[in-house]
């Protein structure tokens, strides 16, 4: 069994399709389809299945992926073992991050962990919470960094830091100290998409305070934190975001942060990743110094 082509066939599996698999790994899509026929051919089996427009795995080729993944792992420990020392280890680390981590975090993170391991490369996505998660189930990330957890099975969780939401309004509005949230819903607010982990923190404090979410002066949605807090710089609305993101702008007196009275709940950032892939000793490491990397000197 050729360990080019297992390279080729986790590629596919990790794009579900074999164009997107090509332009990862510079080949042309003809090249790509040989290698898995090639590879069909060997085992008398078919591997994927196609559904749609994406390509979906076979149950042999499910087992297949976890082999492949597990042997070219051993391919590379093995290389490492015979040309390079640990302080050598080199590749690319695939993180997907919701917002607030993603601008807070993952640079900290990746300087502290580049100091260890120079060769250490970055793909960083930034999505919602939502869509982190469903990047670590399929694969298409090593782990990633979020403010909810999501149930199932394959994901682990492994708690960084803990912080909690605040108002924040621009320097003009008429707010002033800790409030109430029933003396805001006249107010126009700012919000995050439904599928942020901001967004879920906030519907359940309004779910506690019997109060429905249409019952807010929702005036803008925004997929993205930083043009979030540009609506509420221009003064076009008030919003509830991560402490941790309000205070860089409060720190420059940008713009005013308020308790809100009753909102108590913390939550946890996590890094996140999926049991049953075989992580890269490089993606391995990182998640094992998780705590020091994060940590405050």
């Amino acid at each position: 069994m050729d360990l080019h082509q297992l390279f080729v066939f986790t590629k596919v599996v990790e794009h579900k399709s074999f164009s997107k698999a090509a332009e990862d790994i510079f080949l042309s899509q003809s090249t790509v389809s040989s290698h898995i026929q090639a590879l069909e051919r060997t085992l008398n089996v078919s591997l994927f299945d196609r559904v749609g427009r994406e390509n979906i795995l076979t149950p042999a080729g499910e087992r297949l992926y976890q082999w492949a993944l597990k042997l070219l792992l051993l391919k590379d420990q093995a290389l490492l073992d015979i040309k390079e020392g640990a302080t050598e280890l080199r590749g690319i680390i695939r993180i997907s991050a919701s917002s607030v981590p993603g601008q807070f975090m993952i640079p900290r993170m990746v300087k502290k962990f580049r100091t260890l391991y120079p060769k250490a490369a970055f793909h960083i996505n930034q999505s919602s919470s939502k869509n982190v998660a469903e990047k670590v189930l399929n694969g298409s990330v090593d782990f990633g960094i979020l403010g909810e957890k999501y149930d199932n099975d394959k994901l682990c969780y492994i708690p960084l830091l803990k912080e909690h939401l605040v108002l924040i309004t621009s320097q003009q509005s008429d707010i002033k100290g800790p409030v109430d949230i029933q003396n805001l819903l006249s107010y126009p607010f700012i919000m995050r998409n439904s599928d942020s982990g901001t967004n879920s923190l906030i519907e359940r404090f309004l779910k506690k305070q019997n109060i429905a979410k249409d019952q807010l002066n929702i005036v803008a949605f925004t997929e993205n934190g930083q043009s979030l807090v540009q609506f509420v710089l221009q003064d076009i609305g008030i919003a509830i975001i991560s402490e941790m993101a309000a205070r860089e702008y409060y720190d420059r007196k940008l713009l005013k942060i308020h308790e809100i009275n009753g909102f108590d709940d913390e939550r946890y950032f996590y890094l996140v990743y999926n049991k049953n892939k075989t992580q890269s000793m490089l993606s391995k490491l990182f998640i094992e110094s998780a705590h020091e990397l994060i940590a405050i000197n």
